[in-house]
């Protein structure tokens, strides 16, 4: 097996020097991610790394193909004893995938590399995070949008109608173009969502003269479709970060006086109030843009009412 990775020993798991990106196992996993994730499984990798060798290495200088069993085994138990059951399976994901690059690149045996990986999954209990808005707070979190007449009231109330009637992912939400939406059947084309994949998603009647009214303000110039506004009201023509969305939703709901929340909750909302309105899971897995139904039915935040409700029509 040739390897193009450089080493100072052989028991030294770090990299003596840089390697070509493509070369990288962590650099080649994290260029097939969404932009949206990346960050967040660098900060992974950089921890797992770190874990490893005692904050000598993050993950662009640790040699990932000298990993074996022992290492992430290790990396298994420290993880299990600093995070959460979700969390660290996640992170452990992660970290499979690198090797498995690894694999793929000539820079592990295949043997090693299936010992490496064989990790079972973290079990734990745990509560379902976040919530569903209720149809008041919505009610009230959209009227103080509405009643601010600006620029950026306007812009806020067509990105919460956004949220609510499509259930978007922030890094989704603050990547649509003035190209993607179509006013005619309130049409929105989500292009390189989670796992870099398309879908079209369709805005409630309510919402698309929301966006018509935001577009009448911004202009319908090509680009962004919610823009960051200045202070005086002047609109610039780029893209919201994703930390912009969850900093409006907090100001607003602040304003509104209901419950902090966050953007994914408009997201659980979305899943949840189409499930009790009788949609179907694998609908509503498509709009949502879930690999699987298992996925989408984490969503459900109806609660207890729904389940009294669901039992009132069997007959004795």
């Amino acid at each position: 097996m040739v390897s193009s990775l450089i080493y100072d020993s052989a028991n030294n798991l770090k990299l003596a020097a840089p390697v070509p990106l493509s070369l990288h196992p962590a650099a080649v996993y994290l260029h097939s991610l969404s932009p949206g994730s990346v960050i967040t499984m660098k900060q992974s990798l950089d921890v797992m790394a770190s874990l490893l060798t005692e904050g000598d290495c993050d993950a662009m200088t640790l040699d990932w193909s000298k990993l074996r069993y022992h290492h992430t085994a290790t990396i298994r138990r420290e993880l299990k004893q600093r995070y959460s059951a979700t969390t660290t399976n996640k992170m452990l994901c992660a970290l499979r995938r690198v090797l498995e690059e690894a694999l793929r690149l000539d820079l592990m045996d295949a043997a090693d590399y299936a010992k490496a990986v064989d990790l079972p999954s973290v079990k734990g209990k745990k509560r379902l995070r976040g919530r569903a808005l209720t149809s008041l707070e919505i009610e009230a979190l959209m009227g103080v949008c509405v009643n601010d007449s600006s620029p950026l009231g306007v812009r806020d109330t067509a990105l919460m109608g956004i949220l609510r009637g499509t259930g978007l992912r922030r890094a989704e939400l603050v990547a649509l173009e003035v190209k993607d939406f179509t006013s005619d059947g309130g049409v929105l084309e989500v292009r390189g969502g989670k796992g870099d994949k398309d879908r079209t998603v369709y805005l409630p009647e309510s919402v698309i003269c929301l966006v018509e009214g935001w577009l009448g303000v911004r202009g319908e110039f090509e680009g962004a479709l919610l823009c960051p506004i200045r202070k005086g009201g002047r609109i610039e023509q780029r893209h919201l970060n994703p930390d912009a969305v969850l900093k409006i939703v907090k100001k607003r709901a602040l304003q509104a006086g209901i419950e902090s929340f966050s953007p994914h909750d408009f997201r659980r909302t979305f899943c949840s109030d189409l499930l009790d309105a009788g949609v179907d899971l694998v609908t509503v897995q498509k709009l949502a843009g879930h690999a699987s139904p298992e996925t989408t039915a984490k969503y459900d935040r109806r609660g207890e009412e729904t389940k009294r409700r669901a039992v009132q029509v069997l007959s004795i």
